[in-house]
């Protein structure tokens, strides 16, 4: 049985029995004060009349028989005590007392109705009887000639009547009560299903991974308290889940190289990441607005309506003028199918794919036709020397396929050399190096190099000279940088090294006075195979990787590369590392 049912009826029942207790109390206490009042109304005309009976016997003077005999027939004839009392307050007659004992009585001038009489108003009191002993209601009148005339009423009849009625009052009270226990109880059930449905309701909610909450009570609102107390933690346990997965959604939009738009079912922006707004220049409060009032891109409008039409994936490229950027546009709406509630959109930024591929295509018909070249020159020297030749064509023949050979070979250990670099299958060993002494020591192993071509060679060093750097990968860089140097310079020139500290960097600069390289071309030298002047490069045996490998090589040691250039004066190729 249902602990919360008992007490709902308790409860509505105990309610029921202070209402009719209440109720009952009351009514019985105005009933008695009304039929008190209603007795004394009957009991003051029954003095007045009493006392022109009494003016008839000659007035209330003395103690006579006459006196006696008429208070005692007329306490029979009202049922009422009746007592006469002289102007002093003596007592001459009194209906219960016999007429021997009158002289016992004490004064009644004093009494309340007494004294009221004597002056000359109707008075009434209701208390104990001091000579009988029990409650009596008393009116007293004015008597006329002086005296006055007090009747009496036991109010014994009163209270009896009084209790027969709050008897029957009570069991009809007790009935009622009955009557509402059983309805309360009823009542109480209907009442509590609606808490037992939200009690299983809630318990249905509760997740598997939350422990019940210890019963407040052993009734069903303590039960539905557990429950309601176990969804409060699984709910903040999912709030602050969902925060930090909000949290972490947004820390990957942010990241994201990729523009992220979304909007709502009405063609309105909902989410926009920071990498859409840097794409298309977008800033401000973007949340809540139409796509083209913040993407000034009809085409971008056209695809997300797309989308949301059609229900499939809409590809659309866009080209951006300022800067020249390509960007890819993927956009799907969601659901896929069913009521429409949002459309999603990525834009990819193409532009260094586009510059990369474009490279790529460069790089590979570059490297055809730098290996053509000598393999073609090989193979058709190699078919004349199969024809008859004297000695000294023979031996030209053989030279030429000797030197294109060693260009061929040139260009191949460049090009592995290049993807070593690239891709850092030899890691570089950054220690702290005087970049004066591996200067020096490159300058000498290229002295006979310099003298043979008439040009002299020289080493400035300036301030400290300490970097954190790779010893291979900086001799390469100088030994590439000096080679060009000594390449692109006339004879009898110089060719100057100087080293020294630039800010948290050490820079070094490779100068010479040579033909310098055009304004045009100095954003492109740094590129595979590039080259200002290709016929006098392969002249010189150059393979047009040499720059690329330096740029690399310095890029792997966390350094810069740099060029100061001006045509038919000479150029000065940099590069600075970390100082130690």
């Amino acid at each position: 049985m249902s602990h919360t049912r008992l007490k709902l009826a308790a409860a509505f029942a105990g309610l029921v029995a202070l209402v009719v207790l209440a109720s009952a109390g009351i009514s019985m206490r105005r009933l008695r004060e009304r039929q008190i009042g209603q007795l004394g109304v009957r009991l003051t005309a029954e003095a007045r009349l009493l006392g022109e009976l009494v003016a008839q016997v000659g007035g209330l003077h003395e103690a006579t028989p006459e006196l006696d005999h008429l208070a005692r027939r007329a306490s029979a004839r009202l049922s009422a005590r009746v007592t006469l009392i002289s102007a002093d307050g003596t007592v001459l007659a009194d209906s219960e007392i016999p007429r021997k004992r009158l002289a016992q009585v004490e004064n009644h001038a004093l009494r309340a109705e007494v004294a009221a009489a004597l002056g000359g108003r109707v008075g009434s009191d209701t208390r104990r009887s001091r000579t009988l002993g029990r409650p009596f209601l008393y009116v007293g009148t004015p008597a006329p000639g002086g005296g006055a005339v007090r009747v009496a009423m036991d109010l014994a009849r009163v209270d009896a009547q009084v209790a027969t009625l709050r008897r029957e009052v009570f069991l009809a009270g007790a009935f009622g009560i009955a009557l509402a226990v059983v309805a309360a109880y009823l009542l109480a059930g209907r009442v509590l299903q609606p808490l037992r449905e939200l009690g299983r309701a809630a318990e249905s909610f509760l997740p598997e991974d939350v422990p019940p909450e210890p019963l407040r009570g052993r009734d069903e609102i303590g039960a539905l308290a557990s429950d309601l107390a176990a969804m409060g933690t699984a709910l903040r346990r999912r709030l602050v889940e969902v925060s930090e997965e909000k949290e972490r959604l947004g820390a990957v939009l942010h990241a994201m190289v990729e523009g992220v738009l979304v909007l709502d079912a009405k063609g309105r922006i909902v989410l926009a990441n920071r990498r859409l707004r840097e794409l298309f220049g977008a800033w401000g409060a973007l949340e809540g607005r139409r796509t083209l009032e913040v993407i000034r891109r009809p085409e971008v409008e056209d695809g997300l309506l797309r989308a949301a039409e059609v229900g499939e994936p809409v590809t659309h490229e866009i080209r951006l003028d300022d800067p020249p950027r390509f960007v890819e546009m993927h956009a799907v709406r969601f659901p896929a199918t069913g009521t429409l509630q949002g459309t999603a959109a990525v834009f990819h930024d193409q532009t260094e794919v586009r510059r990369l591929e474009t490279v790529r295509k460069e790089f590979v018909a570059n490297v055809s036709h730098e290996l053509k070249t000598p393999l073609t020159a090989i193979r058709g020297f190699a078919e004349t020397l199969q024809t008859p030749l004297d000695e000294a064509q023979r031996a030209k023949y053989l030279g030429i396929i000797l030197r294109h050979a060693q260009r061929l070979a040139s260009l191949i250990d460049d090009l592995l050399e290049l993807s070593r670099i690239e891709g850092r299958r030899e890691p570089v060993r950054l220690v702290e190096l005087h970049l004066g002494e591996v200067v020096r020591a490159v300058l000498a192993d290229m002295g006979p190099r310099f003298e043979a071509h008439d040009q002299r060679a020289e080493r400035v060093q300036e301030g400290d000279d300490r970097a954190l750097a790779d010893r291979r990968g900086v001799e390469q860089v100088l030994l590439n940088l000096l080679e060009n140097a000594a390449k692109y310079s006339d004879p009898g020139t110089p060719i100057e090294v100087r080293v020294h500290p630039e800010g948290a960097w050490v820079q070094v600069d490779v100068c010479d006075e040579g033909m310098g390289i055009p304004d045009a071309d100095q954003a492109r030298i740094f590129e595979r195979f590039y080259r200002v002047d290709k016929a006098r490069s392969r002249d010189l045996g150059g393979t047009g990787l040499g720059l690329a490998i330096v740029k690399h090589l310095v890029q792997a040691m966390h350094g810069e590369v740099f060029l100061a250039s001006c045509e038919g004066e000479g150029s000065r190729f940099s590069f600075r590392l970390p100082r130690a």
